[in-house]
């Protein structure tokens, strides 16, 4: 990881979804990352700011849907996912509430 990026410029929040929190038991975590970033970026950010280690990444990216309020048109930002799947025998402690 580049010196200047921290992992809270890597990972931005938590998907907090009924999938996702069922996926928690698992060991697996969805978190919305910066777009620019690649996977062993995201890796890196994961096990330094939780302290775990990680054994696979998967990223999706979304593409914003096209939205109208009255007669304005825009479209739906467009972000990119992480899907995290921790080794066996860790977890991240602050999503222990969300089971």
């Amino acid at each position: 990881m580049a010196s200047d990026i921290t992992p809270h410029d890597v990972i931005l929040r938590p998907i907090v979804t009924e999938k996702s929190t069922s996926n928690i038991e698992n060991a697996t975590y969805t978190f919305e990352v910066d777009s620019r970033m690649n996977k062993y970026q995201i890796r890196d950010a994961i096990e330094k700011l939780y302290n775990v280690e990680v054994a696979n990444v998967r990223v999706m990216n979304y593409k914003g849907k096209p939205k109208r309020y009255g007669k304005s048109e825009g479209y739906s930002r467009s972000y990119k996912k992480a899907v995290i799947k921790l080794e066996d025998g860790f977890k991240i402690q602050e999503f222990e509430g969300l089971i």
